[in-house]
């Protein structure tokens, strides 16, 4: 799917589906001071940028029914690149640890569903919030600051969640995968994308299905 044009963009902020136009600056400022605060938990000093933000997003099918889960959204870069692919605000299921950021996402996309929470405990989070299964998984969560034994459970617990071979995305700045991208059972398969290097600092997308 092609890029929105400027036109395009303005008119989503003009209709609502995006009240109001990021400011990367006072965004940058917002996770500064998140990450000062509980470093383990925001995982990163700024936002996506927007390459790979829209990176990330070109692995949600917008046309593939059902609700499409984020995790760790902070400010919104990400969301607003899947409403621009065509994904329904309806339809976007936020997980949000920061209760300052989850009042500014809901400020600032209305229609979305933000849930303050534990993104690591997503069954219990998400517990009676998807009425059906999810068409997507989009993952901005510092995985490396959790155990393996972690970071797989999130992996499958995410599955679980979803519509079979829907996609659990996720960036890292790493060279190595956030998740192996081999998998001895079987239980799901993994791809990657180039690193995006016009993000600060480069990062690769990686996304994992399970069958």
């Amino acid at each position: 799917m092609p890029p929105l044009r400027r036109s395009r963009a303005k008119a989503m902020v003009a209709t609502g589906v995006v009240r109001e136009r990021r400011d990367p600056l006072e965004d940058e400022a917002r996770f500064l001071r998140s990450w000062f605060e509980r470093p383990l938990v925001t995982g990163a000093v700024t936002p996506s940028g927007k390459m790979l933000a829209r990176t990330m997003a070109s692995y949600v099918d917008p046309r593939v029914d059902g609700p499409v889960v984020e995790l760790g959204p902070g400010t919104g870069p990400v969301t607003e690149a899947l409403i621009r692919r065509g994904v329904a605000p309806e339809r976007l299921v936020l997980v949000e640890f920061n209760p300052g950021f989850c009042e500014l996402l809901r400020h600032r996309f209305p229609g979305v569903t933000v849930v303050q929470g534990d993104a690591y405990d997503i069954r219990r989070t998400l517990g009676g919030v998807l009425a059906r299964p999810a068409a997507a998984t989009i993952s901005s969560l510092p995985l490396f600051t959790k155990p393996l034994e972690q970071r797989l459970d999130l992996l499958n617990c995410a599955h679980d969640l979803m519509q079979p071979g829907a996609p659990f995305v996720q960036f890292t700045y790493a060279v190595v995968p956030p998740i192996p991208a081999r998998c001895e059972a079987g239980s799901y398969t993994a791809s990657r994308s180039n690193r995006v290097w016009l993000n600060l600092p480069p990062a690769r997308v990686w996304v994992y299905r399970r069958p």
